[in-house]
């Protein structure tokens, strides 16, 4: 094992998503993952019914002791919520970890829908969370928010290609999941270059937690000193085989098998 990665967001009850993914993801991958735990959300496959957001205090302090005894290679965020949330976090880490690559899962909705991120709350994540981080993975909703246009098609994507650019990471993953059709694209964007990643769809409800698990695949192979080209392209293999292999469970959106064979 190598590579140890400090998750910060919310708990997901039903297993598929949240700290959970991103914990068998890393682990799976086989880096180390510890956790700093925002809010605990009350879901299943069905949805998300109800949300305890943790103390920021408490928030903070998960962060200092994880970093001042354990460290990290590799900084993940996921849920963060709320303006203060964001806030203390990102004065932690602006403390703690600044010099920390940080990878940042802009989670704004839960898979049925339920918002996850509050109306108020996308500008602080953006001079807060995702500027100066090393990677930033939005889906299309998502990155709509953060550089407000519409993104609807892959003419779209590559229009947004400098809006994103412009938010101040090092790099944006742009997820191509919810384009219409049976092709998908995904788009590695950097300063200088655009890498484009195609995939036909996989057929399956078995689709929570997907986000969260190609989010913590990138910050695990981030953390064992691989590229960032060489981590995005391990994570894909892993959550597309981890979506193929899908135990089907539940009655809603189900969640992955994060515990498939994958070539390290």
């Amino acid at each position: 094992m190598r590579g140890r990665v400090l998750i910060i967001a919310g708990s997901d009850s039903g297993g598929g998503a949240g700290i959970q993914a991103d914990t068998k993801a890393v682990t799976c991958l086989d880096a180390f993952a510890a956790t700093a735990i925002t809010a605990i959300t009350v879901q299943n496959t069905l949805g998300v019914f109800n949300i305890h957001e943790i103390p920021t205090n408490i928030v903070q302090q998960q962060i200092d002791v994880v970093l001042s005894d354990i460290g990290a290679d590799v900084i993940k965020t996921g849920m963060l919520a709320t303006v203060p949330m964001i806030n203390a976090v990102a004065d932690t880490l602006d403390k703690r970890a600044r010099n920390i690559p940080r990878v940042v899962d802009p989670v704004m909705r839960a898979k049925g829908g339920h918002p996850l991120l509050a109306d108020d709350a996308a500008d602080a994540l953006i001079a807060r969370i995702v500027k100066g981080a090393t990677i930033v993975t939005p889906n299309l909703p998502e990155a709509e928010v953060l550089v407000r246009r519409e993104i609807k098609t892959i003419a779209d994507m590559d229009a947004a290609i400098q809006p994103l650019r412009a938010l101040g990471a090092g790099a944006v993953l742009l997820k191509g999941g919810h384009l219409e059709g049976h092709q998908l694209i995904d788009m590695l964007i950097t300063p200088t270059d655009v890498m484009r990643f195609e995939d036909a769809r996989i057929d399956t409800t078995s689709t929570h937690g997907t986000g969260c698990t190609l989010a913590s695949g990138i910050a695990a192979g981030l953390a064992q000193g691989m590229t960032l080209q060489d981590s995005v392209a391990r994570a894909r293999d892993y959550v597309r085989k981890a979506l193929e292999t899908a135990p089907g469970l539940g009655g809603g959106h189900g969640p992955l098998n994060h515990s498939h064979t994958v070539k390290l």
